[in-house]
């Protein structure tokens, strides 16, 4: 497994990382247990996770946003990929032989975000988070608020290193200004989304963490499974336990006339190919220069071997250079 260094923290990561948000809401936690056992046997060190990702936040997402109440993951357990991961950290003795980060939901107050970390290590049951990072922006909350709690972790052991995760470009600028005027830690690292469809982070994200020395640690290359061609412009046909089933979310970013035109000329490419579109959707990020690390999420041991098999693959240059014209056309 090739590795790659984070910014210039001085940490090394696998070129593929294991997304674990999976984790207690679309699998059970044998199955995640499987799922890494077998990654962390291929080399893949870097594991993602999050205090919002679990079954019980999923079914609490569908009845606060949406007014639904049912049951459409395995389980119900709160922070369950948290919970799920540590047990397995535990059970099998790995922290020191992998990476792990994880996600406060956002930049809240420094109490909010302290208390916050402190849960995280709890439930991970590890006694530091190599990258800790702010999910999503909190425009209400001044950054430096949550940057005071990161530094008071890092201080404590408790942190190694800090980032973000979803911000613009502005907020990213925000964050390291924060750290040249005041010395607060600074985002050493982000996580955007990226894939064939979602590419916006290539105009000004991408440069400005290349400037900056900023690592890139990219999730979604599959579009959570649309890419793999299952879905229709009908919403009402969405396969149940599908991720856009478990989290509707995700039809508004995804749902457009752009993504399915691109999924249909990858299709055709596939059956030109004979290579499958998942393959070619994943190979396609994975040759993109300025990424640390390439987050994969599987729901089997399947989809594992398909993102390490991608990874492996000859891609043509003329393949790259094909598929990123199908996003302007």
């Amino acid at each position: 497994m090739e590795m790659r260094q984070i910014g210039h923290t001085g940490i090394e990561v696998s070129r593929l990382g294991l997304g674990c948000a999976t984790f207690g809401r679309e699998i059970d936690e044998a199955t995640s247990f499987q799922i890494m056992d077998s990654a962390l046997d291929q080399g893949i060190t870097f594991f993602d996770t999050a205090e919002a990702y679990g079954g019980g936040q999923a079914r609490r997402y569908r009845y606060n946003q949406l007014g639904v109440n049912d049951v459409r993951e395995v389980g119900g357990e709160m922070h369950s990929s948290e919970r799920i991961l540590g047990r397995w950290i535990k059970s099998r003795g790995v922290k020191s032989r992998i990476v792990v980060q994880t996600k406060v939901s956002a930049n809240g107050t420094e109490s909010e975000v302290r208390d916050a970390l402190d849960a995280s290590l709890h439930r991970l049951q590890v006694d530091h988070i190599d990258f800790y990072l702010f999910h999503n922006y909190d425009p209400k909350i001044p950054l430096e608020d949550g940057l005071a709690a990161f530094e008071q972790g890092i201080r404590a052991g408790k942190i190694r290193f800090g980032g973000c995760s979803n911000f613009s470009v502005d907020q990213i600028l925000s964050g390291l200004e924060i750290n040249q005027r005041n010395g607060l830690p600074r985002l050493e690292v982000v996580q955007p989304i990226y894939n064939i469809v979602c590419r916006e982070i290539e105009e000004a994200l991408l440069p400005l963490c290349q400037k900056e020395e900023v690592g890139v640690v990219t999730y979604s290359p599959l579009g959570a499974g649309f890419l793999a061609g299952k879905y229709s412009p009908d919403e009402g046909s969405i396969p149940k336990g599908t991720r856009f089933d478990v989290i509707p979310g995700h039809v508004d970013i995804y749902f457009r006339e752009r993504s399915f035109r691109i999924v249909e000329k990858l299709r055709d490419k596939s059956k030109q190919t004979g290579i499958s579109m998942v393959k070619l959707a994943m190979g396609w990020v994975l040759q993109r220069s300025g990424i640390s690390s390439v987050l994969i999420g599987a729901r089997n041991e399947g989809h594992l071997q398909n993102a390490l098999s991608a990874m492996e693959m000859n891609y043509p240059r003329e393949w790259v250079k094909e598929i990123n014209d199908w996003y302007s056309k």
